[in-house]
């Protein structure tokens, strides 16, 4: 099993994209072009990363950091996938998750930022190496997300104990009234959810927690409650649909007192 540093080492080198600002109802309100670039140092044993912000008709911007380690906040993925953010939520203040998958010579990261309770803004942030190809994928449809999903499920701990896997299964429905019905699968359990389709919002309104699904572009998902209320566990997720059978997961999760507890990747292909 690769370690916490080799995970994110898979992440180096230098990534052309933007950051582009949505609201919660999806709408974009910026896009700043971007250029992050992942240098390894000594061996490995330390990365500098540069984020360097290019907004029109300003002069650029640059965020630098230095890693020699990781803090508890993040946890990594075998394949470089990541997950970062808020140990803690409380119903004052900011709080919030930074999610990263990578296919190729491609990198997907979803930002999701809460005021207090209810969310505020999302960032989505399409990535790619100087050299790809590769072309965008089209924005998210039901369509495509209709069918079943048989999936293998990764799940790492803050404490770094041994992963949890396990396999999972989705099934999503159109059902009547422009709703659809999805029945998720994992371990020992069964959710049943229903949700109404509001243009590229998917509105899941029938439980005390409601939570909404943001159809984005480049075959991307963002899932998280509309508001967080106390004493009842959550998850922060995002998805990429890197082929029309093939896609990936992650899920942040929370317990019911706002603590951060474990983090999940999930791969899952269309049966």
């Amino acid at each position: 099993m690769l370690s916490q540093w080799d995970c994110f080492l898979k992440n180096l080198g230098e990534w052309h994209g933007s950051f582009t600002r949505i609201s919660p109802e999806g709408e974009v309100t910026e896009d700043t072009p971007s250029i992050v670039t992942l240098e390894g140092r000594d061996n490995n044993k330390a990365v500098h990363q540069v984020v360097r912000y290019l907004p029109p008709n300003e002069p650029p911007r640059d965020i630098v950091l230095d890693y020699q380690n990781l803090n508890r906040t993040i946890l990594f993925f075998e394949n470089g996938a990541f997950s970062q953010g808020s140990t803690q939520w409380s119903p004052y203040g900011q709080f919030g998750g930074e999610f990263g998958l990578i296919e190729g010579d491609r990198r997907l990261r979803i930002v999701q930022l809460y005021d207090g309770k209810k969310i505020d803004r999302i960032v989505l942030i399409r990535e790619k190496s100087p050299q790809s190809n590769t072309p965008e994928r089209p924005v998210l449809t039901i369509e495509q997300l209709i069918g079943e999903w048989q999936g293998q499920a990764v799940t790492v701990y803050p404490d770094l104990r041994t992963p949890d896997t396990y396999s999972t299964h989705l099934k999503i429905e159109y059902k009547y009234n422009n709703t659809i019905e999805q029945n998720l699968y994992f371990g020992n359990r069964i959710i049943t959810s229903c949700a109404k389709i509001d243009g590229s919002r998917l509105l899941f309104r029938e439980s005390s927690l409601p939570i909404q699904i943001l159809l984005l572009p480049d075959g991307a998902s963002c899932n998280c409650p509309e508001e967080i209320k106390s004493d009842q566990p959550f998850v922060l997720e995002i998805g990429w649909l890197l082929q029309p059978n093939l896609r990936q997961r992650i899920i942040r999760s929370y317990n019911d007192k706002g603590a951060w507890i474990n983090c999940t990747l999930v791969t899952e292909e269309k049966i």
